[in-house]
């Protein structure tokens, strides 16, 4: 078929054969899942018969084990008599048992699922358990008997809908308050939640919901799929915060991870039914060689089952208004991208390229809409895998965006390994704007990875040791100044030209210091760096509160004018000046990156004649600029005797504007 991709992007018809195959692909996977059901909805239910539910007559447990050779149910009911409750074999290597009596089980007990392998006794977690915690004094997890399926929580969001063009605030629940401690729930409802609506995000990104076993992990390495991190609170606190959300116009993305999963065999699906084969590959290709972790088999119909029914857990049961894909050119590719540059259209239509994965991906994107037509799913891909964000019937493979993944680290290399006086502005401009024909992208400056052990943000690589002691209003350093001038105009010159949304990890916005190092044995276990510092921004005597002003001010314009909806035009770049030119709408944007020289009566190209003022500042004083740039005068764009249409300013070094036409 000629799908649309082909017109999208004339580059990919001599790969038409292998764009027809992933399409071929999808259709037999979806026609072969409906056999019995009526839609992929219907199909993805899984955590409704599965796992530990109520019955009129009293509760029922069900799993998925094809290789067990039987199956018990413990836990305190049954005071731990592993072999006490013998579950019954149904068909297709499905286990069940049913307890009689409305208090055979109760919520808060523990339960632990008992399979019999090759004659030896496995203790495992139920596959679906909604919640799972660690015992304080044995480090052993196990699980719970949750209500979160019937917990009667009372939603207020039936109105609710996410915003097209979506201002992500990136965020971890644990490291979200500034005590030395695991933050929960509750605590960033009524405390984080407050500020973010007061910056102006309108969508959060939850990192680490699923239940990891390691803190450290950042949340990448799920052991239980269904369960909300314990450490965090319950799964009624987690609802509370997603439709206080949901009342403050504010999206709640899942940073959901399909891509891998933990090795844990106590505690997590690895070896669940004595087999390595019953979710994950067999072999070497069931192992990711540089995460240590497990892959799924893409093409095994109950998998799919597994994980299809996972993102419409968290759509149906929480709410989510849609989902973050890590990891996902992991999947894509058989050698998960690993030093690979992806430099031509070889590499993505190759034997390397997992189409199982591919088909998944689409399967999950086709799923998420129909359940929420308006859900957002966001893939974190950065081979370029070409129609990634594009419709699955225009031959793509149905995300809403692409992260722009090359941006944080045009950024961090042009910090480390180029002098300010060496920064080239067409390849700036190139980096920022290039992305796949009629694909959205989310534009970022620095990924929360860029701020783990090892490494820094950008406002501290830009200022160092030097912010520990010069951040005060009342002190003067040189190198504090050019780390605030240029920490603005990065994130300025990305959001305008970098994406159809924007993403900040929480503290950024207003220069958080140094790294993040969770508490392990090498720091002491120790939160210092495991938490944010609300109160540097609070401190009307630092300076952090400027930048923080600023990113509110940024975001007002960015919104007000639909910046992210229109194309860059008016483009002027001059290499020798540093300076940057580029119109959107009625709004004009002209950044000079010169570390010294300002210029008098640069000539600002506008393409439209009229009268303009300046909207936004990065030198205003009040986001700790020199208020070199006069906000309250009027410019008059004209015809130039060379044809150019435009006006002439004062631009200062290290500063951008952006001016609107107000006529």
């Amino acid at each position: 078929m000629n799908y649309k991709i082909f017109k999208i992007d004339p580059y990919l018809k001599p790969f038409k054969k292998d764009i027809d195959l992933r399409m071929e692909s999808f259709a037999q996977k979806k026609n072969e899942l409906l056999s019995g059901a009526a839609s992929l909805c219907d199909f993805a239910n899984g955590y409704e018969y599965f796992g530990v539910h109520k019955t009129k007559n009293g509760w029922v447990y069900r799993e998925w084990a094809p290789a067990a050779e039987k199956m018990f149910f413990a836990g305190d009911f049954n005071n731990w008599d592993i072999y006490a409750n013998e579950m019954r074999r149904l068909d297709n290597g499905v286990f069940e048992i049913e307890l009689v009596g409305k208090d055979a089980l109760k919520v808060g007990q523990k339960v632990q699922a008992i399979v019999i392998h090759n004659g030896e006794t496995l203790l495992r977690i139920p596959s679906y358990a909604t919640r799972v915690v660690q015992d304080k004094d044995t480090y052993i997890w196990c699980a719970e008997v949750d209500d979160v399926l019937f917990d009667n929580f009372e939603w207020t969001d039936a109105a609710f809908k996410p915003q097209k063009t979506p201002y992500i605030y990136e965020c971890h629940i644990g490291m979200a308050q500034e005590d030395y401690k695991v933050g929960s729930f509750d605590e960033f409802t009524d405390k984080i939640l407050p500020r973010i609506k007061k910056l102006g995000y309108n969508t959060i990104q939850i990192m680490a919901i699923m239940e990891h076993p390691f803190y450290a992990s950042f949340g990448y390495q799920v052991s239980n799929f269904f369960a909300v991190s314990s450490r965090f609170g319950r799964g009624k606190e987690l609802k509370r915060l997603i439709n206080t959300a949901h009342k403050m116009g504010i999206a709640v993305l899942l940073d959901v991870v399909h891509s891998h999963a933990v090795k844990n065999t106590g505690d997590g699906l690895n070896m669940f039914d004595g087999t390595e084969y019953q979710y994950f590959h067999a072999g070497e290709r069931g192992n990711h060689s540089a995460w240590d972790t497990k892959l799924f088999n893409y093409g095994k119909n109950e998998v799919l089952h597994f994980l299809l029914s996972n993102l419409k857990f968290w759509l149906e049961i929480y709410h989510f208004d849609g989902f973050r894909f890590d990891g996902v050119t992991s999947m894509l590719y058989h050698n998960h991208g690993l030093g690979s540059a992806f430099c031509n259209y070889d590499m993505y239509f190759s034997l390397n390229t997992d189409t199982e994965a591919v088909t998944y991906l689409q399967l999950a994107n086709e799923l998420v809409h129909s359940i929420k037509p308006d859900a957002l799913t966001v893939a974190e891909d950065m081979s370029g895998m070409p129609g990634m964000a594009l419709p699955i019937e225009a031959g793509g493979i149905g995300f809403d965006f692409r992260l722009s993944m090359g941006v944080p680290d045009l950024w961090i290399k042009l910090l480390k390994e180029y002098s300010d006086w060496d920064w080239d502005m067409g390849k700036l401009y190139y980096e920022l704007t290039t992305r796949r024909p009629l694909e959205k992208n989310i534009g970022y400056c620095e990924s929360h990875d860029q701020a783990l052990v090892g490494d820094k943000t950008i406002m501290f690589r830009l200022c160092d040791a030097e912010m520990y002691g010069a951040m005060n209003k009342d002190s003067h350093s040189a190198v504090i100044d050019r780390g605030i001038a240029l920490h603005k105009m990065l994130r300025l010159v990305t959001s305008s030209l970098a994406g159809e949304g924007y993403l900040n990890f929480m503290g950024n916005e207003f220069g958080h210091p140094e790294w993040i190092d969770f508490p392990r044995e090498g720091n002491g276990w120790s939160y210092h760096y495991c938490r944010r510092q609300w109160s540097l921004a609070d401190n009307k005597k630092l300076r952090y509160g400027d930048l923080e002003a600023f990113d509110k001010a940024m975001l007002t314009l960015l919104k007000k004018e639909r910046i992210m909806t229109k194309k860059a035009v008016n483009r002027w770049l001059h290499q020798d000046d540093k300076v940057l030119i580029f119109s959107k709408g009625k709004t004009v944007f002209a950044f000079n990156f010169h570390p010294e020289k300002s210029f008098e009566g640069y000539f600002v190209p506008t393409g439209e004649i009229g009268q303009y003022k300046a909207v936004l500042s990065t030198d205003d004083a009040a986001f700790g600029g020199f208020d070199r740039i006069d906000t309250e005068y009027v410019y008059t764009a004209e015809k130039a005797p060379d044809g150019k249409i435009g006006f002439k300013c004062y631009l200062p070094s290290r500063t951008a504007a952006a001016f609107k036409k107000i006529d």
